[in-house]
């Protein structure tokens, strides 16, 4: 081959590789037959993305799979922490190299800082002295309440005190099954009570979580494989006269809390409001109610089930306390 063409070869594959990453499924399939270069390109970049569904964003790869059908992965937008504003697009499945950002830094939390002024200012906190420490027993939610340093404070990524701040910190995977689709197992043995991940998403308005929950259901009911993951949690304030309603939406971007199920008998996770000192919104993490083993599904619930509708979604659980169909926002 001449000197000119493997130049022009060589520059195509290296440009290929940088974009490649960014399509979708769907995208990346029709760019997969354009030309042999591109269809092995395509192959290794599914072949990653099936790997990790993190993005090299968390400790350990997230793998996926599936024994049910020859869908490789679910493709969405990663974070690790619930944010304001979701990016249009992010890069999944390219050449090895340095994740997106460090896994150890707080960067995820800032869209919902209200300012660096507010915190303590211990270099080492301690549940006896630092007053970012506080432990409810329950939120008025039907949940407990921690509350943690957060970027105005003194200390350190190593502090105690933010357990819920560095991703998730053991193995887990994405399963597929039959009937309840993707679901989010255990890859290790762990420990009650353990940190196990932030629901990470997008934090809406009460008026467009609505908005995107109607539109939602009628995707899901028009398309089988359509999964809207919108959650709403509703937290009393201690005078008891007021709510306040959070509402975040992992449908299109969010981390593998999307992919845990719900469980009518309440599930082996216990969902815990955390605030860090110095931000407006609670973030819902997720802690382990019980020892779980390693490939256990991870399940909790999403509500009660308080009125049947007419066209609710079934429930596909399987436990002994199971009502045949899940919790939505109206019920």
């Amino acid at each position: 081959m001449e000197p000119k063409r493997i130049r022009e070869a060589a520059e195509l594959r290296e440009a290929a590789e940088l974009v490649l990453p960014w399509l979708p499924p769907a995208d990346l399939a029709a760019a997969a037959t354009a030309c042999k270069l591109f269809n092995t390109i395509a192959t290794a970049i599914t072949t990653r993305r099936s790997a990790d569904a993190a993005r090299g964003l968390e400790r350990y790869p997230i793998p996926f799979s599936n024994p049910i059908d020859s869908q490789p992965y679910s493709y969405f937008l990663y974070s690790r922490s619930a944010i304001l504003r979701s990016p249009s697009s992010q890069p999944w499945g390219g050449t090895a190299g340095a994740p997106l950002s460090d896994p150890s830094s707080f960067s995820d939390l800032a869209s919902v800082a209200i300012g660096s002024g507010s915190g303590c200012q211990c270099r080492v906190c301690d549940p006896d002295g630092c007053p970012c420490w506080i432990t409810d027993s329950d939120s008025g939610a039907g949940m407990g309440l921690l509350r943690e340093c957060g970027f105005g404070c003194g200390c350190g990524s190593d502090c105690g005190n933010r357990a819920t701040q560095l991703g998730v910190r053991i193995r887990v995977k994405v399963v597929k099954d039959p009937k309840k689709g993707w679901g989010l197992h255990a890859d290790q043995f762990v420990k009650k009570g353990s940190f196990i991940c932030e629901y990470a998403g997008e934090y809406l308005t009460t008026e467009e979580a609505r908005k995107r929950q109607k539109s939602y259901d009628e995707l899901a009911r028009s398309k089988m494989k359509f999964s809207p993951a919108v959650i709403v949690v509703r937290e009393h304030l201690p005078s008891g006269k007021a709510c306040l309603r959070v509402n975040i939406d992992a449908t299109k971007v969010g981390n593998v809390a999307r992919f845990i199920n719900h469980s009518c008998d309440g599930g082996n996770l216990i969902a815990v409001l955390v605030r860090n000192s110095g931000s407006m919104l609670p973030r819902l993490c997720f802690f382990a109610a019980i020892d779980l083993m390693q490939d256990q599904e991870l399940t909790f619930s999403y509500g009660d089930v308080t009125r049947v509708k007419v066209d609710a979604f079934p429930c596909f659980c399987g436990t002994d306390a199971c009502l045949g169909v899940l919790p939505s926002e109206e019920t």
